[in-house]
């Protein structure tokens, strides 16, 4: 599986299969609740490899800054 997509969906708590390939079923059972942001991901998967490694430095960006403020307060 690609990095771009297993880092986000461990962060999510879900398989980096279910991102590309969930089912409507498959979604009662993730922890994954939103299914704008799921979309989202999907769409990511089907960018260019460079365009993928801009959104996945742009996610671990913001996932890094978050745990900084989590550890900070």
């Amino acid at each position: 599986m690609t990095d771009a997509l297993q880092r986000p969906a461990d962060a999510l708590g879900i398989s980096a299969n279910y991102l590309m390939q969930g089912t409507v079923e498959a979604a009662a059972h993730a922890r994954f609740e939103d299914r704008e942001r799921l979309r989202q991901f999907q769409e990511v998967e089907m960018l260019e490899d460079g365009d993928k490694v801009v959104v996945k430095k742009l996610l671990d960006a913001f996932l890094t800054k978050k745990q900084i403020q989590r550890l900070a307060s």
